[in-house]
């Protein structure tokens, strides 16, 4: 089975932080980032620090497993983060250079329903999700800052 992590990145401006993708032939979408836990990864965690560092240069600090999403063949656990410091422009991960994977774009957006209804945001298990935390008060980062 596939194992993938991702994270709901809330900045300081309680923004969260999203990858816009856009591919030919495919409506625009975001992601949450993240990606697949690999053999060597020491945990769960472990694999999505090294992703967050990957893909937009950053450092989080993890503060709960918000959701797992699992099908016949994967399995998605997406948990909700804090972050400070970041640069889209310092990624190393190895899909930013893989030719045909499209365009990669780091964005913020308010955490709000308004905001998320302003993004296509995949897998629509998590967006609804989402919807339904922050539609019964937030997500209750505040204390953890």
């Amino acid at each position: 089975m596939i194992e993938r992590v991702r994270a709901v990145l809330v900045t300081a401006d309680d923004t969260m932080l999203v990858i816009r993708r856009t591919r030919p032939g495919i409506p625009v979408y975001w992601v949450l980032p993240g990606g697949g836990v690999e053999t060597g990864d020491e945990s769960r965690e472990a694999a999505l620090h090294r992703e967050i560092h990957e893909e937009i240069a950053g450092k989080a600090d993890i503060i709960r497993l918000l959701h797992r999403l699992e099908t016949d063949d994967e399995r998605q656990l997406f948990y909700l983060a804090r972050i400070a410091t970041w640069s889209f422009e310092d990624r190393t991960g190895p899909e930013f250079s893989a030719e045909g994977r499209g365009e990669y774009a780091l964005e913020e957006v308010p955490l709000t329903l308004e905001g998320l209804d302003g993004i296509d945001l995949k897998p629509e298990e998590i967006a609804h999700v989402l919807r339904g935390i922050i539609g019964a008060g937030g997500l209750g980062v505040e204390a953890s800052r």
